[in-house]
């Protein structure tokens, strides 16, 4: 099974494993990842746009790319957009296998991939204050290890 959606609603964790389960008995490992926006040095929201149709694209040739290199059952990303405040959940990654090491590594170069090269983009809100997100080089060095 495969889910990818963007989305301006919440979504329900426990609801998109229980989908990405799909009743399969063969499944070892689902593993997930809900990344949440952080009040960080004063941000009162998150301002995300994506272009669509391509931002699906390319999530899909991701997860394509992780099913070469691991053998998942299912993967599913989620990834909110328009406007967030702290505390609320943005992304959700979630990779299935016979095998918690395949699931694993699969969620952690999905996640990567979005951190560094989706089509996505960020706008910080700090009082009155606007700024478009620069990539982290922590986020660049991380992803690196995929090449």
């Amino acid at each position: 099974m495969r889910t990818i959606r963007i989305q301006t609603d919440a979504f329900d964790v426990s609801a998109e494993i229980a989908a990405l389960a799909g009743g399969q008995t063969d499944i070892g490992a689902i593993v997930s990842f809900s990344g949440h926006v952080r009040a960080d040095e004063g941000l009162t929201q998150l301002k995300l746009e994506h272009y669509p149709g391509m931002t699906e694209r390319e999530i899909a040739r991701h997860i394509d790319e992780a099913e070469r290199r691991w053998p998942l059952m299912g993967a599913s990303v989620i990834h909110r957009i328009g406007v967030l405040r702290p505390g609320d959940a943005i992304v959700l990654v979630a990779t299935a296998s016979r095998h918690r090491q395949a699931a694993f590594s699969a969620a952690e170069f999905l996640m990567d991939y979005l951190k560094t090269r989706a089509p996505f983009w960020k706008e910080e809100t700090r009082g009155t204050c606007t700024a478009w997100v620069q990539g982290r080089e922590s986020d660049t060095v991380q992803a690196k290890r995929w090449e």
